[in-house]
């Protein structure tokens, strides 16, 4: 292989700001959390909801995914830290690495339910507004994991093969698949793949963010299989796998069921809002039609002008009657 045929990988994945350590695995992953509520807000709006009702019950759902993902990682591969020799603080550092997308969606979920019971608002309608954001954040978070050079998949030579530098936690230098970038550009397409299916079927009801489930499980099978790091099998399948054809099975499922018993998407998001706050025609909408109908009725000049000149054409008439009453009185002396 050339030197140039491969990703090189970062030589540390933390910069020290005095003492401060700056780690990259944390900043995809809030980064990834900001473009989630940005693009979750923007839909969320568009569809009739208040602007900052995302990040409201994002404040809940965050905190409980990350701690859902923490605990599926730490449960799945619970050798890394209660084995022999190891030590069980180490499942506390976040930063490490190690966070499983099922147990953060999962508990995300529960924090994203109780925001929005005390909102009032439906989950379903809000996961649908928020699932392509949560494939982009994914996306971007991924390449939380080459900072740490982790996660990547069997050995090879492509050009875009990826560069492990680092021997420690028992890998070995060498070129290898980059599944965390095959998992990156996946979800990037599953976030593209949501917003044209919503905007082309009008998905409601939790539709659309089964479709993201659903869609990332078909892309998580095969990287999945792909990757090399020490894994629990079973029937010969990786835990994940078997876990990512379970979700896509019930996703879809549930896609067939809300279809039929509550096609079409919900004509209301968020109790409260006034008509039109989120589409123009509320306040802003009647003031511009405040506007045009001012601009319709005549100014005070021109209603003094309309008045004088209709009094001068009922003037006129009535000379016209005069006249003619004159001269038929004088045919009439005539005649006579």
């Amino acid at each position: 292989m050339e030197e140039l045929a491969y990703i090189p990988s970062p030589s540390r994945g933390v910069i020290h700001l005095g003492p401060i350590p700056l780690r990259g695995y944390a900043f995809c992953i809030i980064i990834g959390v900001f473009v989630a509520v940005w693009l979750g807000n923007k839909r969320w709006i568009a569809r009739g909801g208040r602007a900052g009702t995302v990040a409201d019950i994002a404040v809940w759902a965050v905190p409980f995914g990350l701690v859902g993902g923490r605990l599926y990682h730490v449960i799945t591969d619970y050798e890394l830290y209660f084995s022999a020799g190891r030590d069980w603080v180490d499942a506390f550092k976040v930063w490490q690495g190690g966070l499983g997308i099922w147990g953060a969606i999962a508990l995300g979920a529960v924090g994203a339910w109780i925001g929005c019971r005390r909102r009032g608002i439906p989950l379903p309608a809000y996961a649908d507004a928020i699932a392509p954001g949560i494939a982009f954040a994914q996306a971007i978070g991924r390449w939380g994991n080459w900072f740490n050079q982790e996660l990547y998949g069997r050995e090879t030579h492509l050009p875009w093969a990826l560069h492990i530098t680092s021997s420690e936690g028992g890998r070995v230098p060498g070129y290898y698949h980059p599944t965390f970038l095959y998992e990156s550009l996946w979800c990037i397409g599953v976030g593209f793949l949501v917003i044209w299916a919503d905007r082309r079927f009008k998905l409601g009801h939790g539709r659309a963010f089964a479709l993201y489930v659903a869609a990332y499980c078909v892309g998580r099978g095969w990287i999945e299989y792909m990757r090399v790091d020490d894994a629990h099998h079973i029937l010969g399948l990786r835990l994940n796998d078997w876990t990512a054809m379970i979700v896509f099975l019930l996703a879809v499922l549930y896609m067939v069921v809300s279809a039929k018993k509550r096609p079409g998407r919900e004509a209301v998001v968020e109790p409260g809002v006034p008509d039109g706050e989120a589409d123009g025609t509320g306040e802003a909408g009647e003031a511009a039609e405040s506007a045009e109908a001012k601009e319709a009725e005549p100014s005070g000049d021109d209603a003094e002008a309309g008045d004088e000149a209709e009094a001068d054409a009922d003037d006129d008439a009535d000379d016209e009657v005069k006249a003619e009453a004159k001269d038929e009185a004088g045919s009439g002396t005539k005649k006579s």
